[in-house]
């Protein structure tokens, strides 16, 4: 085989190198910019004091489109025609659109959430049997971290469709607790005794008012629905502490609270 000569070497690398090294160049350099072009858009909307999760959304929805911008760009110094790129991408996304009708779905379901605002990043709600904190809305997808810790990615278009609970719009809960005593003892004494636990715990709202009233006249017990309001991110900490306060303050009022007891026969 005969060896290349100088100026078919450097005809070649005119031809082949030199664009691949100029396309090269454009995608580290175009990349670096997208990344500090993100901060950028990230610090003039926080001090723009733009909603998180509308920032979070735009900069992701503007990171994609300049990367399809970039990589176009990129095919193009490659020498590939753009008109015939164009037609190559218009057929593309028509397949790729008709096979990920759900994705488009959810990316429409993304735009009416972030429009329409159901909820926000921070927001405990309730939506497709999920209760959770929002951590993030994304594209696609916005993931809620549940109260065991685990994390829930559920898809925007079923978001944006289906029932959604937000616990924390009106910055205020009502924790819903069953208390029940004897049936000798007096209800008047019993509802004072489990206010007091409740107004005197710090985490409980003053507005609304606190209550107890009596639910229901069971078979063995009077009970009592005792309601306190509270904070969303406090309502673990006033549930449990009502449960608790209420048995310390019965047993020390001299409050009998029904349970079954053993029956003892003399043989």
């Amino acid at each position: 085989m005969e060896n290349l000569s100088m100026e078919t070497i450097i005809g070649y690398v005119e031809t082949y190198g030199l664009p691949l090294i100029k396309a090269i160049a454009i995608f580290v350099i175009g990349s670096w910019l997208i990344s500090k072009l993100m901060k950028v858009l990230s610090k003039v909307m926080t001090a723009k004091d733009y909603d998180i999760s509308l920032q979070k959304f735009l900069v992701n929805l503007v990171s994609w489109a300049l990367k399809i911008f970039l990589i176009i760009t990129v095919i193009s110094t490659l020498g590939v025609e753009t008109t015939s790129l164009a037609a190559l991408i218009a057929a593309a996304g028509l397949a790729v659109g008709l096979a990920l009708q759900g994705s488009l779905a959810n990316f429409a379901g993304g735009v009416l959430l972030i429009i329409f605002k159901p909820y926000k990043i921070g927001d405990l709600v309730e939506a497709q049997g999920v209760l959770g904190v929002v951590k993030e809305i994304e594209i696609f997808t916005t993931q809620l971290t549940t109260p065991d810790s685990k994390l829930a990615i559920i898809p925007n278009g079923a978001m944006a469709n289906g029932n959604i609970i937000n616990y924390t719009a009106e910055g205020k809960m009502r924790v819903d607790t069953t208390i029940g005593v004897g049936y000798d003892e007096d209800i008047k004494k019993t509802k004072e005794v489990l206010l007091e636990v409740l107004t005197s715990n710090p985490k409980v709202l003053n507005d609304p008012a606190p209550s107890v009233n009596v639910s229901e006249l069971a078979d063995s017990s009077v009970n009592f629905a005792v309601r306190p309001f509270c904070k969303p991110e406090d309502y673990w900490d006033v549930y449990f502490g009502t449960l608790e306060g209420c048995k310390i303050a019965l047993d020390k009022a001299g409050i009998e609270i029904p349970y079954p007891h053993e029956v003892q026969i003399n043989k």
